[in-house]
């Protein structure tokens, strides 16, 4: 009985946060929560940063991309075998694959990130672009459009919901592998998760969370850009 003491106490102490909280399930604590949200705010900020950047910068990429190969489809192939051959790669991998090149830190994950995006975005824009009606095309040609105006006027407009699609799959696998960041010193919410899961239970369940707040934030803010952009949808006939 005396000898089983010692492993008692041990396992307590490693139940038990910084607050004393020992939680009634074995994973969360609630009044730890509480006490070390600020904690968050930070890794947080970061993760945002890790999500915007290189959604902003892949779909910058992918709509040229998509653009050259909607207007030269000879381009369509290699394009979608070389952004097919990069997601591919081993997200962890890909990470340290670029640390002798460029370094630790922030730029390296940003560069993966954004590499991962690009397949995922540019098949979805140029679907988008492959299925406007014939129809519409052909009124903007009978309108006088030259052929630049005829895809920023017509072309891209219509194209907007496949193109939301693709930026909403990318936004979400982003905030997942973002959190690998914390590999190669680029911060975010992978710090928490990568700590809590040698400490604290709580610490990683709460940074997994954030994490998937963050996807359903920006998820949401895609679905209203959606419904602003696209009035035509959910217009009723009188």
């Amino acid at each position: 009985m005396i000898e089983a003491l010692p492993y008692a106490a041990v396992v307590l102490h490693n139940r038990t946060n910084e607050s004393g909280c020992v939680p009634d399930n074995g994973l969360f604590c609630p009044s730890w929560a509480a006490d070390n949200w600020h904690d968050f705010v930070t890794p947080s900020l970061q993760h945002l940063v890790l999500v915007a950047v290189p959604i902003l910068l892949g779909f910058v990429i992918a709509l040229g991309l998509a653009i050259v190969a909607h207007r030269r489809r000879w381009l369509m192939p290699p394009i979608l075998g070389a952004t097919g051959a990069l997601y591919t790669i081993p997200s962890i991998a890909f990470f340290f694959l670029l640390t002798p090149l460029i370094g630790r830190g922030r730029e390296t994950a940003i560069i993966a990130l954004t590499v991962y995006t690009l397949q995922i975005i540019f098949r979805n824009i140029l679907a988008g672009l492959d299925n406007v009606p014939a129809g519409a095309k052909d009124a903007g040609r009978g309108m006088g459009l030259t052929q630049n105006q005829l895809l920023w006027g017509v072309e891209l407009p219509l194209a907007l919901p496949e193109i939301i699609a693709g930026l909403r799959i990318a936004i979400v696998s982003t905030a997942a592998l973002a959190t690998l960041a914390v590999f190669v010193g680029g911060g975010g919410l992978g710090t928490e998760i990568f700590t809590g899961s040698k400490v604290f239970n709580t610490r990683l369940i709460m940074a997994s969370l954030l994490v998937m707040a963050i996807a359903f934030c920006f998820d949401g803010l895609l679905l209203l850009l959606q419904r602003l952009v696209t009035p035509w949808r959910r217009a009723v006939p009188a």
